[in-house]
């Protein structure tokens, strides 16, 4: 049985650009998350990648090794290209697992994915958020606390403009008052997809050791079963296959 292999993708725009946040992330967020799942996913093969990586560190080759992409954005969205947007969308629609985090809701891959406009209310004043677990069960809740509680994290709250969840496995509230579907599950193709939302770059979010376990279930259960994944489908057919 081959290793699980990991790509874990930030724009690293933050950290390069403000000195506040590279204290926070010295590493990266990415180094961080990268850091998390290590210590939780024995064997597993982790890479990272950013936006400024040849082909965004997301070329055919790196994809078709990845059984699990995580996904972190935030003032770079437009900068990513159009054709690895849509070489991750195939490699997902071909069963590569997908993880999208915090303000990757507006990332180009997960509109596309999702098919709407994923926009949602926020509000960044350090608020204590308490995610709490909605779906016991679910593979990816295995082993949380109940709550978790992040004591300082910008606050996202309804209306989160995304299709109907294959399954709602976590909600937050927040000090104001506001609640927010934190931890969502979708299926496009073979591919299984997973938002989380705790994890802005102004906070220490993604250190919080019940946050990697999330991360960690998440990537177990976005893992496509061995044999199940195939290799990406032409997504433009010809006219002439209309016209058939």
């Amino acid at each position: 049985m081959s290793a699980l292999s990991v790509t874990v993708w930030n724009e690293g725009v933050h950290e390069t650009t403000q000195p506040e946040i590279a204290a926070i992330y010295p590493d990266g967020i990415h180094g961080a998350i990268a850091d998390g799942l290590a210590g939780l996913l024995d064997g597993a093969r982790i890479r990272t990648a950013t936006l400024a990586d040849p082909e965004h560190g997301l070329s055919e080759d790196v994809l078709a090794d990845t059984d699990v992409l995580l996904w972190w954005g935030h003032i770079a969205h437009d900068q990513v290209a159009d054709d690895v947007v849509e070489r991750v969308r195939r490699h997902v629609l071909g069963g590569m697992g997908l993880i999208v985090l915090h303000s990757g809701h507006f990332s180009k891959i997960f509109i596309r994915l999702l098919g709407t406009t994923c926009s949602l209310a926020w509000r960044n004043e350090a608020e204590r958020e308490v995610v709490w677990t909605v779906a016991p069960t679910h593979p990816i809740a295995h082993g949380i606390e109940q709550p978790i509680v992040i004591d300082h994290q910008e606050m996202y709250g309804e209306f989160f403009d995304i299709p109907k969840p294959d399954d709602l496995v976590f909600i937050s509230s927040f000090a104001g008052g506001e609640v927010f579907r934190s931890g969502v599950t979708f299926t496009r193709g073979r591919g299984k997809i997973f938002y989380f939302s705790p994890g802005d770059q102004e906070y220490p979010v993604y250190f919080h050791p019940q946050v990697r376990r999330v991360l960690a279930n998440g990537v177990r259960w976005a893992a496509p079963v061995a044999g199940e994944r195939r290799e990406p489908e032409v997504t433009n057919p010809s006219a002439d296959w209309f016209a058939r």
